[in-house]
């Protein structure tokens, strides 16, 4: 007998998560700002109390993950996150006054900021504690209850999640659900007031498929193959070391990691030489280094291993940096002579592959960006102003780091999204604030009646009103 649960068991509990969040949204629609600010004191507290039980749980998913990785690159951002909402957020809910013309005189016109109500979350697994702290920030300052879907990926870090949010808030304002596949699938289906997906493209198809039968209004952020940009004159130490930290912060399993390197075809040996120096120094231990994030799991590091496989196969050659030791320790590799029916040029790689492209002519680089599908970030590596505003005015992506990798994502009031196949929306600040936000159009009229001379029947009085208004 199939012992696997049903449908209706899975989609039972949390159709009634969800009931229940709805009604407490709709007993308080409208929190306080000191509400507001309670909720995300006790988030902060959270954090503080319990960093070092958090980066723990993700060593124990990942197999190895430093410490200290885990604390500038998790919990960091999202303490300066949450300290630069708590400064900015009276702000951001007073309502904002809009000019009005002289045929709606007298009168007021405003937006309203009003919370959307019960906010979905799905969290990817490579960095499970930003990932899921991020949205909830934003949708807790506007106000909101919120449901998070934790990966399965990360089973550690995703009950001690659960277990601490629910210490800091009851389930009705802020609830955690753990589960496979199946359970995410169900979740994508519930009619949220918005839903938030963080992941891979071929996922998100499946997310918005779901979203679009309930009308539900979606933010994805996904990945794509973001590039970076090595100049004709930039000093190749300098970019070498910023794409090195960039690829090899958790052995590259980042959406805005550089997915490969576009090079000068002069200076493609001399990067390749710098490049290896740096990792070199990065991991002094070489295999046995305890800074060297390990890969998440066999699965990924199958994938992974294809693409080195496959790459091999079609022409390419490898430069693995160091040996690895370890079973799910993938040492970071760079890639020469790739082509473009390779799988590692044509998926996002999600690992510490780096290929090298060259290039003659900045123009051949930005032609090269610009003939694949539009990257979540983009780097340009290169001190000359006019050829960094040249790249950024024409070429797309979701964000962009000019002499600097990965950063951008942790910037309090930039905003983050992606563009196209890399994700839309935006989140992250005040952008996260409106993302999960009505801004509510309010006109405010008096007792006295102006627009009486717009009423039927029409005559004079209309005619000559309108040949003062109308621009002929």
């Amino acid at each position: 007998m199939d012992s696997s649960p049903s449908l209706s068991d899975i989609e039972a509990p949390l159709a009634s998560l969800l009931k229940q969040q709805r009604n407490a949204f709709q007993a308080d629609p409208m929190p306080s700002l000191a509400t507001r600010l309670s909720w995300l004191k006790r988030l902060r507290t959270v954090l503080v109390d319990e960093q070092e039980a958090l980066a723990e749980a993700v060593s124990r998913d990942f197999g190895n993950r430093s410490r200290d990785e885990t604390l500038f690159a998790e919990i960091l951002p999202s303490l300066q996150s949450i300290d630069h909402v708590c400064k900015h957020l009276r702000r951001w809910m007073k309502p904002s006054r809009r000019p009005l013309g002289i045929a709606f005189q007298p009168g007021s016109a405003q937006v309203f900021y009003q919370p959307l109500g019960v906010v979905g979350v799905i969290v990817p697994w490579n960095y499970p504690i930003f990932l899921a702290i991020g949205p909830l920030l934003g949708a807790l300052a506007a106000g909101n209850r919120v449901m998070i879907k934790m990966s399965e990926s990360t089973p550690a870090t995703s009950q001690l999640v659960k277990e601490l949010l629910a210490r800091a808030f009851p389930e009705d304002q802020v609830a955690v659900v753990l589960g496979e596949a199946d359970v995410g699938a169900a979740f994508s289906r519930l009619p949220f007031d918005h839903l938030l997906f963080t992941g891979a493209t071929s996922i998100a198809r499946h997310i918005l498929h779901a979203a679009a039968d309930n009308l539900t209004p979606v933010t994805l952020e996904l990945g794509g193959k973001s590039p970076a940009i090595v100049s004709a004159t930039v000093p190749l130490d300098d970019a070498a070391e910023r794409i090195a930290f960039g690829k090899t912060m958790n052995a590259g399993q980042t959406c805005v990691a550089p997915d490969y390197v576009l090079v000068p075809e002069a200076r493609v040996d001399a990067f390749v030489e710098a490049y290896r120096k740096v990792i070199n120094r990065f991991y002094p231990q070489l295999s046995d280094s305890p800074d060297y994030t390990s890969i998440i799991n066999p699965r990924q590091q199958a994938r992974l291993n294809s693409y080195l496989e496959d790459a091999q196969t079609k022409g390419a050659r490898l430069l693995p940096l160091f040996a690895a030791s370890q079973e799910q320790c993938l040492p970071p590799t760079l890639l020469l002579d790739v082509s473009d029916d390779m799988l590692v040029m044509q998926d996002e790689i999600f690992g510490p592959l780096l290929p090298i492209v060259p290039y003659r002519q900045i123009d051949d680089a930005i032609a090269y960006i610009n003939a694949r599908p539009r990257p979540l970030a983009l780097y340009y590596f290169g001190y000359d102003r006019g050829e960094q505003q040249r790249v950024m005015e024409q070429t797309h992506s979701g964000g962009v780091g000019l002499n600097e990798t990965l950063l951008h994502v942790a910037v309090c009031d930039l905003p983050f999204g992606g563009i196209g196949p890399s994700g839309m929306g935006h989140y992250h600040g005040h952008e996260g604030f409106l993302t999960f936000s009505k801004a509510k159009g309010v006109l405010r009229k008096p007792r006295f009646n102006a627009t009486r001379v717009l009423y039927p029947p029409y005559g004079s009085a209309i005619q000559k009103l309108l040949r003062k208004l109308l621009i002929r």
